[in-house]
C-alpha cells in the first residue's frame, strides 16, 4: 500500500521487512483504495514480487521516440550485447535521456530473452521530488512500453527500502537505471552504500547491467566511484582494488594526492586536462563505446551575471551582526547568534539574498510585462522564496512554489507554472522537474508557447547544480537564457565565481558546450580550464 506518512490505513498492516504497509484480501476495501499503489511504483513492484499473479497495468499514452532517443538506446544495446557491465549516458539536459533509457532496456531484454539470465527486472532510480520525477518516470515507461518487465521507480531517498525489499523478498534487478547518477558521488553517505547493494557494485556474479544517466558526472575524478566497477574492467583488475578510487587514480598517474581532509585533485590546468582526457579513453576507447554524449541541438544555455550595487544602508545592512540584522528585516525572533567560518558564510549569503530581493521582484515584474515566464531559483526560503514569492503576490502577480517540505502540492505548482496560470515559479530543486515551454503534460495538455527566462537568485558554490538548474527551462528544443544575480563586492561574487567556474569544468566534463558563460567569466575574472571533456569530443 502507497500509504502517506502518519495517514490512517485501517485494515492494512505495517511490514517492518517490506517497509511498506501491507493489506491482503481479493480487492481494496474503500478506505484503502486511495493507497493502492500506482502502476511501476516501489509499493506495487513488492505487490507484484509477492503474488503469484501480478494485476495487468492499464495501457498507457503512446508517445513517438526521437531521433537522438532511438538512436542513443542502440549505442546502449550495442554496449550490453557486447558484454559491457555500465554505460554513462551523458547528453545534454532535455534531449531525452528517460525516453533513450526505456527504449534501452527493452532492446537488452529482447537480446537476453533466450539467455539463461534473461531481463525480468528494472529499477530506476530518480532524483526529488518523487511526486514528479516518479510519475514522470511511470508515464514513460508506459508510452515507450514496459516490454513485459516488472518495473520499481523510485527516489535517491527511498533506495533504503528498495534495499530492504529486496533482502525481504529475494528478489533481485536485472537492469539498473541510475538518474541524475551523480548523486553517488560520495562514499561515505547511506545512499551510497544502499547503490552500491542494489546495483551490485560491489561484485562481480550476478550483477544487474547498469545505465548511468547524467548530464553532470561530476566535478572532478574523485567523484566518480560508481564508475569504478567499468574502470576495473577495463584495466583487467579486481573490483576491489577499486573500492578505493581516489587511491586507484593515483597509481594510473593521475594528478590527485592525499590533503589533509582527504584527497584532493590538481589546480593546474594542463594537468586535469591530462587526467580528463585520459579519463575520457578509458570509457571511449572501448569496443563499443561505454559513454554517449549528445549536444542539445537547440545550442547551449546563454548565462549571462548580473552584479547588484548595494547602497550604503544595504551595506550597513549586510555588514550588521546577524541577530541584528534579523531584528531589522523583521524575521522571526531567535536565540543570539554569533556565526564564525561556514556559518558566518551562509549568513552572509543569506543577508544578501534578502537585501536584493526588492530588485529581484522588479526585474521579475519586468519579464511578466514583457510576456514572459520567469524560473527563479533560490537557495534559502526564509531568507529568498518566501520574500521574493509574498512580494509578487502582492503585487498582484501569482507565483507557483517548488520548495520547502510538504508546502505545496508540487506537481501541482509546476502545472501552474506550466499552464500559465502563474507566470512565475520559485524553486529550490535542481533537477529531476520540466519547466520548460511546450512541454507535453499528463493527460494530452501542452504547456504554454510563453518564452521562459531563468534568473539564479542567489549563486551556488556547485557546477553540477547550477547546470541542472539551466536545464529546467532550456530543455527539448526550447531556448531559455538565464541569468546570475549577485550583490557587487560581496561573498556573493565570489560564490558566482566558484560556480561559472565549476560550471565550466562541471560542462566539460560532461561533454558540454562552454561558450556560454564567457561574459559573466570576463564579468568575474574568473578563469577555468579548456573544454575537456568525459564523454563528448574535444
Amino acid at each position: 500500500m502507497a500509504v502517506p506518512f502518519r495517514a490512517p490505513a485501517p485494515g492494512a498492516t505495517w511490514h517492518a521487512g517490506l517497509s511498506t504497509h501491507v493489506y491482503v484480501g481479493a480487492s481494496l476495501p474503500a478506505a484503502l483504495a486511495p493507497y493502492d499503489p500506482a502502476p511501476y511504483s516501489f509499493e506495487r513492484f513488492v505487490e507484484d514480487e509477492l503474488n503469484a499473479d501480478p494485476r495487468p497495468v492499464p495501457p498507457g499514452r503512446p508517445m513517438t521516440p526521437r531521433a537522438e532517443q532511438t538512436t542513443g538506446a542502440a549505442v546502449i544495446a550495442a554496449h550490453a550485447a557486447a558484454g559491457g557491465r555500465m554505460f554513462l549516458l551523458g547528453d545534454d539536459p532535455g534531449v531525452g535521456k528517460t525516453g533513450t533509457a526505456v527504449l534501452a532496456v527493452q532492446q537488452i531484454a529482447a537480446q537476453r530473452a533466450e539467455t539463461p539470465r534473461p531481463v525480468r527486472t528494472v529499477l530506476v532510480v530518480a532524483d526529488r521530488p518523487a511526486a514528479i520525477t516518479v510519475p514522470h518516470w511511470a508515464r514513460s515507461i508506459a508510452a515507450f512500453g514496459d516490454a513485459g518487465l516488472r518495473w520499481c521507480v523510485t527516489t535517491w531517498d527511498r533506495l533504503g527500502k528498495v534495499n530492504g525489499a529486496l533482502k525481504a523478498t529475494g528478489s533481485r534487478f536485472d537492469v539498473v537505471i541510475a538518474d541524475e547518477a551523480h548523486m553517488v558521488r560520495h562514499t561515505t553517505t547511506q545512499r551510497w552504500k544502499h547503490w552500491k547493494a542494489v546495483s551490485g557494485a560491489g561484485r562481480v556474479k550476478d550483477a544487474p547491467y547498469v545505465l548511468l544517466a547524467t548530464a553532470t558526472p561530476a566535478h572532478s575524478p574523485l567523484e566518480l566511484p560508481y564508475l569504478a566497477p567499468h574502470f576495473a574492467a577495463v584495466h583487467g583488475e579486481p573490483l576491489k582494488e577499486w573500492s578505493d578510487l581516489p587511491a586507484r587514480l593515483a597509481a594510473h598517474g593521475f594528478h590527485v594526492e592525499r590533503a589533509r581532509y582527504g584527497w584532493s585533485w590538481t589546480e593546474d590546468a594542463d594537468e586535469r586536462w591530462a587526467d580528463l582526457t585520459q579519463l575520457r579513453s578509458w570509457l571511449t576507447d572501448t569496443d563499443p563505446p561505454a559513454t554517449l554524449y549528445r549536444p542539445a541541438p537547440w545550442g547551449p544555455v546563454s548565462v549571462t551575471g548580473t552584479p547588484v550595487e548595494l547602497t550604503p544602508a544595504e551595506r550597513a545592512q549586510y555588514e550588521a551582526e546577524w541577530s541584528e540584522f534579523r531584528a531589522e528585516m523583521q524575521l522571526a525572533r531567535r536565540a543570539r547568534q554569533s556565526a564564525r567560518g561556514r556559518a558566518a558564510l551562509l549568513r552572509f549569503r543569506q543577508k544578501a539574498g534578502l537585501i536584493r530581493a526588492a530588485a529581484t521582484v522588479d526585474w521579475v515584474k519586468a519579464q511578466v510585462e514583457a510576456d514572459r515566464q520567469v524560473a527563479v531559483s533560490v537557495e534559502f526560503v526564509e531568507t529568498a522564496a518566501d520574500p521574493i514569492r509574498e512580494a509578487l503576490l502582492d503585487g498582484g502577480i501569482e507565483v507557483a512554489g517548488i520548495y520547502g517540505r510538504d508546502r505545496f502540492d508540487v506537481e501541482a505548482e509546476r502545472l501552474r507554472f506550466q499552464t500559465g496560470a502563474a507566470p512565475v515559479c520559485v524553486f529550490t530543486v535542481t533537477a529531476s522537474i520540466s519547466l520548460h515551454a511546450r512541454e507535453q503534460l499528463p493527460g494530452g495538455l501542452t504547456a504554454s508557447t510563453t518564452p521562459r527566462v531563468g534568473l539564479f537568485h542567489q549563486p551556488r558554490f556547485s557546477g553540477i547544480a547550477a547546470r541542472q538548474v539551466t536545464g529546467r527551462t532550456h530543455r527539448d528544443h526550447q531556448v531559455s537564457p538565464w541569468r546570475v544575480a549577485f550583490a557587487a563586492d560581496t561573498v556573493e561574487e565570489d560564490v558566482a565565481r566558484v560556480m561559472v567556474e565549476r560550471l565550466a569544468v562541471t560542462g566539460s566534463t560532461a561533454g558540454g558546450d562552454t561558450a556560454g558563460l564567457q561574459q559573466i567569466a570576463e564579468l568575474l575574472e574568473a578563469d577555468w580550464l579548456p573544454a575537456a571533456s568525459l564523454t563528448g569530443s574535444d
